[in-house]
């Protein structure tokens, strides 16, 4: 029997577990999500790095790869994200011979989209001319993406057994292999850009093929751990074969398909906001960059802490007990808001320090830590949306979150960060500063509106269990 199985047994008057133990079993959860997002991370630090060695052409070529690909797989995890919420209330109701069907069909959505994904990286050439991209670039940086499209859909299988995995409370396998793919990934770059071991000498080029390489390693090796360890053998998910079933793929769709507008809208924002402030000159950009990858690196943890929400709300539901669905909620929420007040007091007490570790310039300095102040506010705001939107993953109501991420994202934050950043309608154009409180609006209302969603979707969850009388 499952923790959250035996909670509901225990049948307490609460029906909840105490705070100390939710707060255990969510962070046992979210702390090797946290590994494996960082491994994921730091392999595109490596790439930069190490292309930027052979010259600014190769690092240029690689930069402009990722800002193709990173969004088609950004839309990608979120639809196969589906498969998440899905088992772990197949698990917290303990109907295991249910899951091998279920993931099995989520192997085959996986394939659609992969091979999807990598279609579109490889026809990815007519954006690179209507970017206007430097004539030398476009070469090389179709080079890059022929090595990312080759391993693309292994990466959507990789991420189907992720999930599978993730959803029945088991986040170590993710993050062993995100790390073995973290250390792959050194010497398969080594190898390819420079010519070594044999391989040809193939500059920025080689990152690509690198990381197509790592994705089919890590697919084959999640493949490999939930075929042998004992602990996935009640599921049967990888010894028979099932054919398409487009009934259950639709399904699995209509939850993930949703997922992936969402968090697709909430990245390109700040593509956008990146691309409107590059107009106001370089020192401007530079600090901008600065407090913005700052803030991204510190957004993993409540990413994290909401991926493991999705789980222990999910296995919740599975288990008949909509309290400790909400309560798991209330608890992750408690433990990103804690985060987010560390993290705030930490970068506006070392804004400075901090930014200077980026740059000697003094004026990129200055803009970096005045950003960083906004930066510090939004931390709030973004620890609740990213935790409610986990939440409501695990409620598998998918479809009225992305219409407010939208909403929030697209109707509110960019036009008043343009309105206040780049024109004098509501007074003098602040620039950076403008564009940085259309950020904080949008995240604002998107954390207010998601709360206020997640309440009503936990509310009528309750209501029909609630005992008569």
């Amino acid at each position: 029997m499952n923790p959250v199985t035996e909670n509901t047994a225990a049948a307490a008057p609460a029906r909840t577990t105490p705070v100390r133990i939710e707060f255990k079993g969510l962070l046992s959860l979210a702390v090797p999500i946290m590994v494996a997002q960082l491994a994921t991370t730091a392999m595109g630090f490596v790439d930069a790095v190490m292309a930027g060695r052979v010259s600014p052409r190769d690092l240029a070529s690689v930069a402009l790869g990722n800002s193709i690909w990173i969004p088609v797989y950004l839309l990608m995890s979120g639809v196969l994200l589906a498969t998440t919420p899905k088992v772990a209330q197949r698990f917290g109701a303990g109907q295991f011979d249910e899951i091998g069907p279920l993931v099995r069909q989520a192997l085959w959505l996986a394939l659609c989209v992969g091979l999807i994904g990598s279609g579109l990286l490889l026809a990815a050439e007519p954006i690179l001319h209507w970017m206007k991209v430097d004539a030398q670039l476009i070469e090389p940086s179709m080079g890059y993406l022929h090595g990312i499209a080759f391993g693309l859909p292994g990466m959507a299988f990789y991420y189907v057994l992720r999930c599978y995995s993730d959803g029945m409370g088991r986040t170590r396998p993710s993050m062993v292999i995100g790390l073995c793919g973290l250390l792959l990934n050194i010497p398969l770059n080594y190898a390819l850009i420079y010519g070594h071991f044999g391989a040809p000498a193939l500059g920025g080029v080689g990152c690509g093929w690198a990381s197509g390489i790592v994705m089919w390693f890590m697919a084959l090796s999640m493949a490999a751990w939930t075929f042998w360890a004992p602990f996935y053998a009640r599921t049967r998910v990888l010894v028979r074969f099932d054919r398409p079933q487009w009934a259950v793929i639709k399904r699995l769709v209509s939850i993930g398909l949703p997922i992936g507008i969402a968090v697709f809208a909430e990245s390109s924002i700040f593509a956008v906001i990146a691309l409107l402030i590059g107009s106001l000159g370089s020192t401007v950009v530079a600090g901008h960059q600065i407090a913005l990858n700052i803030s991204s690196l510190l957004f993993m943890i409540p990413y994290s802490l909401g991926m493991a929400v999705t789980v222990r709300v999910g296995q919740a539901l599975g288990a008949g007990n909509p309290w400790q669905a909400r309560f798991a909620a209330k608890v992750g929420l408690g433990a990103a808001l804690v985060f987010a007040a560390f993290s705030a007091t930490l970068i506006l007490c070392l804004r400075e320090p901090i930014a200077s570790i980026y740059t000697p310039d003094k004026a990129v300095i200055q803009i970096a830590s005045m950003l960083i102040v906004y930066a510090a506010l939004y931390q709030f705001s973004d620890a609740i949306q990213v935790i409610c939107a986990g939440a409501l993953r695990g409620y598998q109501d998918t479809r009225v979150t992305m219409i407010l991420t939208l909403f929030a994202y697209w109707g509110i934050g960019l036009p008043v960060g343009y309105v206040l950043g780049l024109t004098d309608w509501l007074g003098p154009a602040s620039g950076p500063s403008g564009l940085w409180e259309g950020l904080i609006a949008g995240l604002s209302c998107a954390a207010l509106m998601l709360s206020i969603r997640l309440t009503r979707s936990a509310r009528k969850r309750i209501r029909p269990s609630r005992p008569a009388g």
